[in-house]
């Protein structure tokens, strides 16, 4: 019989690609803090996932109370909820769309390259927002702070907090794309400092411009901040964040009982994390090519098992 051991580090989990990011993709992460990959949804995904986003948004918006505290719809609730702008957090069991993003493996494979191991979902929400009062300043800051959340490994920087954000809108120069200060996930300096640079040299800046169903995939460490929408277009993306296998679920809420029970076995390491220490090696090298194997959203609860184990992964 296996020992218990043996038992928590073979745990079944779900078939994904490994490297799911190319050479050039992994060193642009690795030099900038960040990379975006076109095409990670196709329109029919991304029109999927946008009609389920504007439907709740919809159902929120019509509780007494969109608050935290309120009833929420699904778990979900405002928590900006402003007329130019609507923050909808803990929307990971809103939808099956919405669940099947989170649980995409391209997406799931993505974040992991980025951890080195096993990915936790810990937090999941959307920002449907136009243009409003524009105070003509970024908020930037950042998501964990660089000695505890990154090292490095093979010559690659890792962190354990990494997020994926598609935009279900095309973004151009005044669509307000994301915006991060290149290169600060490695910088342990204040924020107000690296700010200041970034003002004494706006070329540090860089602003994501990408169409439809195109995913920002970056380090908590990096700093970043909302960009400035300029045009007349609604911007919506959906935004899962991903932390190490040992990270507790802090989307502000709990996933309830009846969402827990429909997690079928191979999905629960991603939605539920671990109780051992172990975290799922999965590293890569640099000039490890990147599976070209085709994955879709599909069903969030019908995600197939693994195919096959690499020599520096642990499934």
């Amino acid at each position: 019989m296996d020992s218990i051991s043996d038992r928590l580090t073979n745990r079944v989990t779900f078939d994904r690609p490994f490297p799911a990011l190319t050479p050039a993709q992994r060193y642009h992460l690795d030099i900038f803090g960040y990379v975006v990959v076109p095409n990670t949804l196709t329109p029919v995904e991304v029109s999927r996932i946008k009609d389920a986003l504007l439907d709740v948004r919809e159902n929120v918006q019509r509780l007494d109370d969109r608050t935290q505290s309120g009833p929420r719809y699904r778990g979900s609730f405002l928590a900006i909820d402003e007329l130019h702008h609507q923050w909808i957090e803990n929307i990971i069991e809103t939808d099956p769309a919405i669940t099947a993003y989170a649980t995409h493996p391209l997406l799931v494979a993505m974040a992991e390259e980025i951890i080195g191991g096993e990915a936790r979902i810990v937090e999941m929400n959307a920002h449907i927002n136009r243009r409003g009062p524009d105070s003509g300043a970024h908020e930037f800051h950042r998501g964990t702070d660089i000695p505890f959340a990154t090292h490095t490994h093979q010559g690659l920087f890792h962190c354990n907090f990494v997020k994926t954000l598609t935009n279900l809108t095309d973004l151009g120069p005044d669509d307000g794309g994301t915006v991060v200060i290149a290169g600060s996930h490695k910088v342990d300096v204040a924020i107000p400092e690296l700010v200041q640079l970034s003002q004494e040299d706006p070329s540090l800046i860089h602003q994501v411009m990408a169409p439809a169903g195109s995913t920002l995939l970056f380090c908590e460490s990096l700093i970043h901040a909302t960009g400035q929408i300029r045009s007349d277009m609604e911007r919506v993306i959906i935004i899962t964040g991903y932390g190490t296998s040992l990270f507790p679920y802090w989307s502000r809420g709990q996933m309830s009982d009846s969402f827990r029970d429909k997690i079928p076995e191979q999905l629960k390491i991603l939605l539920e994390g671990r109780d051992s220490h172990r975290r799922g090696i999965r590293y890569r090298n640099l000039s490890m090519s990147a599976e070209k194997r085709q994955f879709e959203l599909g069903e969030w609860d019908d995600r197939p098992l693994p195919q096959k184990k690499g020599p520096n992964e642990l499934r």
